[in-house]
């Protein structure tokens, strides 16, 4: 698997363009890299010279409960996921990948493994509904929700950008969001590898021993 290494800086300027519209055209929305040398990068393991900071976001789970992402990813292998449950076919095709790759993984390293999934449509993923969702995804899957400009900021750090559900002409709701998913090390608890929405399971099941471990791809 083909593995680019591209700067925090290129990915920040680059939010704005990222965003996809789940069920919209592929030819008008994507979640395509756009780097400063003017390259594309999609698909495959994408490593950051300049890792993340873990946002520092206090949300609510699937339970009611607050839940700490620095302190309850402290020293774990985490993949964090930003999307919405009505999202017709990113979303839900992301986390399967993932939930499918995961089950390879040896029980003691599907235990370590930590996956975030953060709703950008707050309004509608209440703890219940995100949390009947998830479960029929991976019942480890951990799932937060709470004030829309908090999970945006909180996005945003990460490169990733979310606009508000919007009501389209067909009555349907509709939310722009990135969508990249972003493993961070048990090591440095940076976010140090990215994903496209073109991942696929195999490309998952291949990396997730080393992202377990804190290495490279």
């Amino acid at each position: 698997m083909r593995t680019t290494r591209v700067t925090v800086a290129a990915l920040l300027a680059a939010a704005a363009l990222t965003l996809t519209a789940c069920g919209g055209d592929p030819a008008k929305t994507g979640d395509s890299v756009k780097l400063i040398s003017g390259q594309t990068k999609t698909g495959a393991a994408t490593v950051l010279d300049r890792p993340f900071d873990k946002p520092d976001l206090v949300l609510t789970d699937t339970t009611g409960k607050p839940w700490n992402l620095r302190e309850q990813t402290k020293g774990r292998p985490t993949l964090i996921y930003f999307g919405y449950t009505n999202c017709p076919d990113v979303c839900p095709l992301t986390m399967s990948n993932i939930a499918v790759a995961r089950k390879a993984l040896p029980k003691a390293d599907q235990d370590k493994l930590q996956v975030v999934f953060v709703t950008t449509d707050p309004e509608r993923d209440t703890p219940d509904s995100l949390g009947a969702w998830l479960k029929a995804q991976d019942p480890s899957f951990i799932g937060l929700t709470g004030n829309f400009a908090t999970i945006q900021a909180g996005a945003r750090t990460l490169g990733i950008g979310i606009e508000a559900a919007k009501k389209e002409a067909d009555g349907s709701v509709v939310s722009m969001h990135g969508a990249q998913v972003i493993a961070f090390s048990p090591k440095t608890d940076e976010g140090y590898v990215l994903y496209g929405e073109g991942t696929t399971v195999d490309d998952y099941a291949k990396d997730l021993p080393k992202l377990v471990k804190g290495d490279t791809p």
